[in-house]
């Protein structure tokens, strides 16, 4: 009788360990965690920038602004960091601030990387990744587009051209 009774237990443990860790594993994927949405206000932080200066969000109010988390390991991220520099050097007069967030590198790796580019908006570092989990991000680069105001007008998950952030950028300046 054990050994009839051994193969259905194991059948019945084994697809509760599936069953356990399905939950598990879509709950941490579909979990809004309080991501913030479009119309929302973005969540606050605290980062230190490579300039040594620590930066807050509520340092950037009243300001349009883009927060871009980004990587050095990741291609669209990479290609997208001097598009950005174009577009604040071509707006930055109307206010706009661009804040590139990196993703708890060391800080040898991002400084090595910026030195290959002339970039000077504002690079904050996320160490421990508490920022990215706030702003709920599920891949890189993502960004996020904030009026004036303080509202969340877009957001935009993966690589962007100069053309994608330019028409982004126009409508953000619109109000």
């Amino acid at each position: 009788m054990k050994g009839k009774m051994r193969k259905p237990v194991q059948i019945v443990i084994l697809i509760g360990v599936l069953l356990l860790g399905g939950y598990a594993i879509g709950k941490t994927l579909f979990a809004s965690g309080g991501a913030p949405k479009i119309g929302d206000k973005p969540p606050a932080f605290e980062l230190a920038g490579l300039d040594g200066e620590i930066h807050e969000l509520e340092d950037y109010k009243g300001k349009p602004l883009i927060i871009n988390f980004w990587g050095t390991f990741c291609p669209p991220c990479v290609k997208e960091m001097p598009e950005f520099q174009n577009q604040y050097d071509k707006w930055r007069s109307e206010g706009l601030e661009i804040l590139a967030i990196n993703l708890s590198e060391d800080d040898l790796t991002v400084r090595s990387f910026l030195r290959d580019f002339d970039l000077n908006y504002t690079i904050l570092r996320d160490h421990g990744k508490t920022v990215e989990k706030r702003y709920g991000l599920r891949s890189y680069p993502t960004t996020f587009f904030v009026t004036a105001e303080g509202t969340i007008q877009d957001i935009f998950v993966g690589g962007m051209t100069e053309q994608d952030i330019n028409a982004r950028v126009e409508k953000l300046l619109q109000g």
